[in-house]
């Protein structure tokens, strides 16, 4: 199985994007390709010893053959018109907006291409925090209770302090903050607005019990080992950029067979169909005794493969589950019969 592993694009994660490439450069053992999005949406084929770093931020990329996404696949100019690039199927790599968001998604679908990743409806559910605690209640899932601030409003109705605030559309903890009182709240909701007009406002709990699980949907479902983050008050954008980059697997959280059963529940609930095609993390925290969702990751960092005992395993096993194409015929009849209706 050859993949192509899709990074990059234009979003306040696009760093985090090629980190996590870096990273699954070492980790899949399969015949890889490399296409970059660069801040124009412009893609790239970079070669696997040009997978480093300072080669996308000193501009050097450019020097790569660029591609065209058109029907079938990417395909680059050759001597004698173009060539495909060849591979069997995409890995979305691009966290945040591009990747997550759909547009990615629709794209593949779109020009017929298979992909390992989030289909439109789960990128759209899972990229707004918003509308994640939306599906959550419908299915069940428990979540912190929360407020939704707008377009620069800065006055909380109903939560009491403390709080934390975050960008409904963002992940990486980017413009996430901690608000202990009010005079706090005016500096961090002008920092979160820098990202989005629109504020998720959650109670902040001191010492909540925090672990995340990731896993795929297979012939059956495949699930990671629960790790429970270490962590000072959350998880803020420096640890998280560390952890992106990671390989290695981590150890497993000390919890019973009756809470890891409980969090791989609610983790089916939430993947159901829905997310078919995706290795996704979900990250859970434990209020008084119930587990409660803290948010979906539709393509974590490296895609969790530091929480999997055999990630090429799994990536196989999503690759051969991928969700079924609907073939819809256009054959005109309804036209034709029309127009041999009139006699013309």
């Amino acid at each position: 199985m050859k993949y192509a592993i899709v990074f990059g694009g234009v979003s306040f994660e696009h760093e985090i994007s090629i980190v996590s490439a870096i990273a699954l450069k070492d980790v899949l053992k399969s015949s890889l390709e490399f296409i970059f999005i660069d801040k124009d949406r412009e893609f790239y084929l970079i070669d696997q010893k040009d997978m480093k770093s300072k080669f996308f931020s000193s501009g050097d990329y450019k020097k790569c053959d660029k591609l065209t996404l058109k029907q079938g696949g990417f395909f680059k100019k050759a001597l004698l018109g173009e060539k495909k690039v060849e591979f069997d199927l995409v890995i979305n790599l691009v966290h945040g907006g591009d990747g997550e968001d759909g547009k990615l998604a629709g794209m593949f679908e779109f020009f017929d291409i298979d992909f390992i990743g989030p289909r439109v409806e789960a990128s759209v559910l899972s990229f707004n925090k918003l509308y994640t605690k939306m599906y959550a209640k419908e299915i069940g899932v428990k979540t912190l209770d929360y407020e939704v601030l707008k377009d620069r409003e800065y006055e909380l109705k109903k939560l009491d302090f403390p709080v934390i605030v975050k960008p409904s559309r963002l992940g990486s903890s980017i413009g996430v903050s901690i608000v202990k009182n009010k005079e706090e709240l005016e500096y961090a909701l002008d920092v979160a607005y820098e990202f989005d007009n629109e504020i998720v406002v959650e109670p902040f709990i001191e010492g909540v019990k925090e672990y995340n699980l990731a896993g795929a949907l297979g012939e059956e479902f495949v699930f990671s080992i629960v790790e429970e983050p270490q962590k000072k008050e959350f998880l803020d954008f420096e640890k998280k950029y560390m952890d992106f980059s990671r390989t290695e697997q981590v150890l497993k959280a000390d919890i019973d067979s009756n809470l890891q059963e409980e969090l791989q529940e609610n983790f089916k609930k939430i993947y159901s169909k829905l997310f078919q095609g995706a290795i996704i993390r979900c990250d859970f925290f434990v209020v008084d005794g119930e587990v409660v969702l803290n948010e979906i990751n539709p393509i974590p960092g490296s895609y969790a493969n530091y929480l999997f005992e055999d990630f090429n395993s799994v990536v196989k096993e999503v690759s051969k589950n991928l969700p079924k194409k609907h073939k819809i015929e256009i054959d005109y009849k309804y036209i034709n019969s029309i127009v041999k209706a009139k006699g013309k």
